[in-house]
């Protein structure tokens, strides 16, 4: 968790233009420990939710959800609501399959409503053929095993979803009128 994190503070920090001096410090510290040790979740969580106050807007996308361990990804919806609740000009843009979507709402006080994102038959495959033809080890495969990838994973590739949340309530539909 603390790689995301830090990811995100690294993105927030870069738009400010000069480092805050509390993250400045904090990383000096760290760095100055036996063994030169990371910074901790709190730690990151609070540099981040202070960075984005400073900025005029933020917006934070965050793809793939339901990818990210359970764990994970509570401790992330968790500070994705102390941001939208603490920044009135942070938005946050994320996007999973529909099992997370419940989840999600626990985090955000309203209602969760959803956008349906479902590929193209032809994207499926047109992204397929990409993968497979850049395979590193393409004798590895015959024939008939492309040619049933390309024919049962366009059959069986489930929704996606996605959602805005906004000033502390979740938005969704024509993404520009949420995040305006």
């Amino acid at each position: 968790m603390a790689h995301i994190l830090g990811a995100l503070l690294k993105q927030v920090v870069c738009r400010l233009g000069q480092i805050p001096e509390e993250i400045d410090a904090a990383f000096y510290k760290a760095k100055g420990q036996i063994g030169g040790r990371c910074l901790r979740v709190p730690t990151i969580r609070k540099m981040l939710l202070n960075s984005i106050k400073l900025l005029q807007r933020t917006f934070i996308c965050i793809d793939a959800l339901d990818e990210l361990r359970v764990e994970h990804r509570a401790e992330l919806l968790e500070v994705l609501r102390d941001v939208v609740q603490e920044s009135q000009t942070a938005r946050i843009f994320l996007t999973g399959r529909p099992y997370i979507w419940g989840e999600v709402n626990m985090y955000f006080s309203r209602s969760l409503e959803t956008m349906s994102i479902t590929p193209t038959q032809e994207d499926i495959k047109r992204f397929l053929r990409m993968k497979l033809n850049r395979d590193p080890h393409p004798d590895a495969m015959d024939e008939h095993l492309r040619a049933d990838i390309m024919r049962c994973i366009p059959e069986t590739i489930s929704q996606m979803y996605a959602a805005v949340v906004s000033r502390g309530r979740l938005c969704v539909g024509p993404f520009a009128d949420a995040i305006a």
